[in-house]
């Protein structure tokens, strides 16, 4: 049997799949990594466990799958986005935890350039506005909190990067010999690149003050980035497809054709839109980005709205507020009143991203009464996800002037029948499912198999696709303005909490 193998190295967790020729899942492995926050709107990881759990799932996945790299025609990679890296290369180990993508340390950084030149001033160029969301200023902190590290980076003695360089760099022999590159929707999300060269930006760097020589090639999404070391389990096998997350799973659900969307339910929800062959520019909140390049010539830009704080959400009644045990009890919970009785939930733990913009906001629970309990703040708390997602699908209606007529959705979180039929009743259309859930892993693996012929086409990736499980909305259009109208006053509330 002839397989690939897709990396999908997530916020929370690190996972591998083997994917057969018919983008079935064969086996996988997954392991979670530590969440730290050492202060108030920091988030780290440790990039040297990411490294070690990509390791252990790569050889949990061949073992289920009883397989072995000769089995394996090639790797595809996705990856958490923003979040940045710095290593050693010398002694590949990083000089600093990685900085995540929900880190918001650098704000005062955004703040003096946003005073300095305007929020929207090289959004021609990168396609984002000035946000602490976005890589660079993350890189730039690193680069002033380590010790010589704006000098070793000009010498090329700090190597620089996404999560995506990281794991290409250490797979492919990492000290002895490994390959920097990071591919073009990578760099497309680090304020950093420019959208229609899809070079490093020299307008931008001088900006942040970012050396090049610190940082990695740029490749196509599709492409020969090398072949795994001797060391590895995977060893001569070649690394030919690297996406971010989100591009990878709008790849995975096949959305090829300009108009086509998806929404993905992860730590955040993100929600993509292929525009073509030319970058797209939105006049209501959302983001230009790269959705992909092949090297068959194949390029597609994206318009998207991330939302910062869904999945995480249900992590925090889990961990904080000790509401459920599990991720998965939130479903059964939620599902045990009728209605929120009136709460409201705005997740705005580090502000809220797409289409507010508004790094001031902080979450707030509204609504509350005697009568409240843990049952209706889940409840809220699933319905704060489909609001998120209704808010940022309406800015895509109001800037392409296109009606939407349907949702397709992916990501951990669909799991959650409740959630998705909360979503459809949201959006007053159906949701839709399909039967391979794992499109972030199943994109990369796309991209992967297209370089080395292991599918032949965009069409017959396009032919694969397959719904599982539809839903329908069920509330009256009435019943659907109050409740959007409550989520909307709950978010007025939340804006303006930082001075």
């Amino acid at each position: 049997m002839t397989t690939i193998v897709s990396i999908d190295q997530g916020t929370t967790s690190t996972r591998a799949i083997v994917f057969d020729e018919r983008g079935a899942v064969v086996a996988s492995g997954q392991f979670e990594h530590a969440q730290s926050f050492p202060a108030p709107g920091w988030v780290e990881h440790d990039a040297e466990e990411i490294w070690k759990n990509v390791r252990e799932a790569v050889g949990f996945a061949l073992a289920r799958a009883n397989i072995t790299r000769l089995d394996v025609a090639a790797i595809g990679i996705t990856n958490q986005r923003e979040t940045v890296v710095a290593w050693d290369p010398a002694t590949g180990r990083p000089v600093h935890p990685a900085i995540v993508w929900q880190d918001t340390r650098t704000q005062p950084l955004i703040d003096r350039l946003t005073d300095e030149h305007g929020r929207d001033a090289f959004v021609q160029v990168t396609g984002l506005p000035l946000d602490a969301y976005f890589s660079a200023s993350k890189l730039r902190w690193i680069l002033d909190h380590v010790e010589d590290g704006q000098g070793r980076a000009e010498r090329g003695e700090l190597l620089c990067g996404t999560i995506d360089s990281w794991l290409v760099w250490n797979l492919t022999g990492g000290v002895d010999g490994g390959v920097h590159a990071t591919d073009v929707t990578n760099a497309s999300r680090t304020l950093l690149m420019d959208l229609r060269s899809r070079e490093w930006s020299p307008t931008m760097l001088d900006l942040f003050g970012i050396p090049r020589a610190c940082l990695p090639e740029i490749r196509m999404s599709s492409d020969a980035y090398g072949r795994a070391s001797r060391s590895s389990l995977l060893r001569e096998v070649p690394i030919t497809g690297v996406l971010g997350d989100q591009q990878a799973a709008t790849f995975g659900q096949a959305a090829f054709h300009v108009g086509d969307s998806k929404n993905t339910y992860g730590t955040g929800n993100f929600v993509l839109l292929n525009t073509g062959r030319e970058p797209v520019f939105s006049d209501n909140g959302l983001i230009t980005t790269v959705a992909y390049e092949l090297e068959s010539g194949e390029l597609a830009y994206a318009l998207e709205g991330s939302v910062a704080v869904t999945g995480s959400l249900v992590q925090w009644l889990r961990d904080s507020l000790g509401f459920i045990g599990t991720a998965a009890d939130v479903e059964p919970l939620a599902a045990s009143v009728d209605d929120s009785g009136g709460v409201v939930v705005v997740p705005a733990f580090s502000g809220l991203l797409a289409p507010h913009w508004r790094a001031d906001a902080r979450g707030a629970i509204l609504g509350l009464t005697r009568f409240s309990g843990p049952a209706h703040i889940a409840r809220a708390s699933l319905e704060s996800v489909a609001w998120q997602s209704r808010d940022v699908l309406d800015a895509m209606v109001a800037d392409t002037g296109t009606p939407l007529t349907e949702l397709k959705v992916d990501g951990g979180m669909v799991v959650n029948d409740l959630l998705m039929q909360l979503q459809a009743d949201a959006l007053g259309v159906p949701v839709i499912r399909p039967e391979v859930s794992e499109t972030t892993a199943l994109g990369a693996a796309y991209a992967a198999g297209l370089a080395v012929g292991f599918w032949g086409s965009l069409d017959q990736l396009r032919g694969l696709w397959r719904e599982g499980r539809r839903w329908e909305p069920r509330v009256t259009d009435d019943e659907r303005k109050r409740a959007y109208a409550a989520w909307r006053k709950g978010v007025d509330r939340s804006l303006g909490w930082v001075d």
